[in-house]
């Protein structure tokens, strides 16, 4: 019988990440071993294994939130995810920031 899966993020990605979510009481953080949020059985955040944080943002948020934080749109297991952003490791270190994308992609 196969044991329990062990997640492979880096400790202080997945800190940062529970911090994020614990800013809205109203969202639970699902999954242990690939961490990501829910709300009427879509996913809106994502956090790999690497420690990438991938969002889902409305359409006319996307190439803002690219441009501003000079990042790109967010890969999961090779496939570029339509409507989903990398959240760059400088905005995750910054929960207060963060937060008002975390209420957007909710």
């Amino acid at each position: 019988m196969a044991g329990k899966k062990q997640s492979k993020i880096p400790a202080d990605k997945l800190e940062l990440y529970e911090k994020l979510i614990a800013t809205n009481p109203g969202i639970e953080r699902k999954g242990d071993v690939h961490p990501y949020t829910a709300a009427n059985g879509h996913m809106f955040t994502y956090l790999d294994q690497t420690g990438t944080l991938g969002m889902r943002l409305p359409e006319d948020e996307i190439e803002a939130f690219l441009k501003k934080h000079k990042t790109t749109p967010f890969e999961s297991y090779g496939v570029v995810k339509k409507g989903w952003v990398t959240v760059p490791d400088a905005l995750l270190k910054k929960t207060r920031e963060l937060k008002k994308y975390l209420e957007i992609s909710h």
